[in-house]
């Protein structure tokens, strides 16, 4: 054998620095070669530890297109690939979004009045930020819990995440229903309100019975408005300016207090390990 790997790639090798393909030219040499084997030892360098990472970038899953979008416009890579294993951001969940609010729009032109999408548009990201978090219903969160990651800023993350596709969606709906003005932007508050109040009492409560208790307040809330609304077409009472400035108060303090007990969130994390 006429050719050795040079000292300083092989001093480069021992610390991790050798690139491809000269990583891969180091590792079949010295699977032959005592003499480069000697010097690598000389270093303190098992052999092992360079296949280790030759399989690891083998093995390393490559960058799907949404998290690629990510990475281009400047998220961290962890941080994408946590965002990109999201549940609620694949195209199922976003498909079954879409589904139901093109029923909901088509519902509010057919019956002439938009109640049906302003119950709806404010549950949807409630339910999107309850599936995007908790063991129970996130197949990603064993991967979460070992990333070093604060608990509550994971959950703000993908809080915000879940947040701008949903409410992107509701806003992208809105449009699609011109003839009522501002009224059709009545959602928005109270989806706020529901998830603030969702995420904070899921410190306590848990994220699968907080956003399930959340909503089906808000369910009975509006059956409760529409009993005593008069006439089929009224404005029921969480639509309404008072109904909005509630709305706009409630999410307010939810989120107060979601401030406050953000450290629950890393025993709530830690427990269910």
């Amino acid at each position: 054998m006429t050719w050795h790997v040079d000292d300083g790639d092989l001093r480069a090798y021992a610390r991790g620095e050798l690139a491809a393909p000269m990583l891969w030219s180091a590792d079949a040499h010295l699977m032959t070669c005592g003499r480069c084997r000697e010097v690598l030892a000389s270093v303190g360098e098992p052999v092992d530890a360079g296949w280790e990472r030759l399989d690891a970038e083998l093995d390393a899953p490559r960058p799907g297109l949404f998290e690629r979008l990510l990475l281009r416009v400047g998220v961290a890579d962890h941080l994408a690939r946590l965002l990109a294993a999201t549940p609620v951001l694949r195209r199922s969940w976003l498909g079954a979004v879409v589904a139901v609010l093109v029923t909901s729009v088509l519902a509010a032109q057919t019956a002439d009045s938009p109640t049906l999408f302003l119950a709806l548009a404010p549950l949807l990201p409630l339910a999107g930020v309850a599936l995007s978090y908790g063991p129970a219903l996130d197949p990603t969160y064993e991967m979460a819990v070992v990333s070093p990651v604060h608990g509550f800023r994971l959950l703000m993350i993908r809080t915000v995440a879940v947040l701008a596709a949903g409410l992107g969606l509701d806003g992208l709906a809105t449009l699609a229903l011109p003839g009522y003005g501002l009224r059709v932007l009545a959602w928005l508050l109270p989806a706020l309100a529901l998830t603030s109040t969702g995420l904070a009492l899921s410190a306590r409560l848990g994220p699968v019975l907080a956003p399930s208790l959340v909503g089906g307040a808000w369910v009975t809330l509006l059956l409760a408005a529409d009993a005593h609304a008069h006439g089929a077409t009224a404005t029921l009472a969480p639509f309404t300016a008072l109904g909005q400035g509630v709305a706009a108060a409630v999410a307010a303090l939810a989120g107060g207090l979601l401030f406050l007990s953000r450290d629950r969130f890393d025993r709530l994390q830690g427990s269910a390990v």
